[in-house]
């Protein structure tokens, strides 16, 4: 089956919030301590927290599903960029993930696609997001996608002050 993308409801929060606490994870639990995993996790992934984002109007979540089963999620907010985003009217993919038994198979691209439309009809005229420096298949999958450097910004995860690239991309 071709897994369908969706914008994301209320009632998704509360499987959303494992798809994307298990998905982040599985991205970064190697290269990364246990203390500040659990640390990020405990601040960052819970269904209330999904609840709220879900309802923020400053928020878009789309969610790509195979006959009912969670396959990604991608998460874009309104708000000021860092300043070496220099395009107009811009947009954050906050979150960008695709459930392990999905990866190479297109589902990435598809939900990217989906990502993008979704941002010019909010009125986007750039997209841009923070990728660590570390995650080599995120920032070549990006770099397809027309993402390019924009800067760097600190990321902290947990206790853990990390080096996020800014990439960003404008939306003809």
């Amino acid at each position: 089956m071709t897994p369908t993308v969706r914008p994301a409801r209320v009632p998704d929060a509360p499987w959303l919030a494992a798809l994307a606490e298990r998905t982040f994870r599985e991205t970064y639990t190697a290269l990364n301590t246990p203390d500040d995993m659990e640390r990020y996790a405990a601040e960052h992934f819970s269904p209330t927290l999904q609840r709220n984002e879900l309802s923020n109007p400053r928020m878009i979540t789309l969610v790509a599903e195979d006959a009912g089963r969670a396959a990604g999620y991608a998460q874009l907010a309104r708000g000021p960029a860092p300043p070496t985003v220099a395009g107009p009217e811009p947009m954050e993919v906050v979150r960008f993930y695709v459930d392990r038994p999905w990866h190479g198979r297109g589902l990435a691209q598809t939900l990217m696609e989906a990502a993008v439309d979704a941002a010019r009809s909010a009125g986007a005229r750039t997209l841009w997001l923070g990728v660590w420096e570390l995650n080599a298949r995120a920032i070549a999958f990006y770099r397809k996608c027309g993402f390019v450097e924009a800067g760097a910004q600190v990321f902290v995860l947990g206790a853990d002050r990390q080096l996020d690239l800014v990439l960003a991309r404008p939306l003809a």
